[in-house]
């Protein structure tokens, strides 16, 4: 079993930051990709940031220059430092890792359950 578990969402006021993380535990083999997603109401989910264990990032031009996105490969956890955040910002934000299990011969995507940011004043 493989989990994501992720914290540090909250209520913030416009230009203000929070720090997103994101731990994958279980029984994983090896992470390709860690990124962020978002979903806003009544909107499609949508890529924030995504970085590989070699350290690429590919990030939504919406936040370029205001978020950005690290991994600690070692503890299988990544990171989305946000500031400057404005109202559009706010969403349901998930977590996910692109993965192989010890017990399995492929890679698979797996989910967080999601954290809230808002951002209003």
């Amino acid at each position: 079993q493989v989990q994501l578990v992720e914290s540090g969402g909250g209520l913030v006021q416009p230009g203000g930051s929070l720090r997103l993380s994101c731990a994958a535990s279980g029984s994983i083999l090896s992470i390709m990709t860690m990124g962020w997603y978002r979903q806003a109401p009544g909107k499609q989910r949508e890529l924030v940031a995504a970085i590989t264990s070699g350290g690429s990032t590919n990030i939504t031009d919406s936040v370029k220059g205001r978020f950005t996105i690290s991994r600690d490969n070692a503890k299988n956890t990544v990171f989305l430092q946000m500031n400057s955040l404005k109202p559009e910002d706010t969403a349901v934000y998930y977590c996910n890792a692109f993965l192989r299990q010890w017990s399995a011969t492929s890679w698979s995507n797996y989910w967080g359950q999601g954290t809230q940011v808002t951002v209003s004043s």
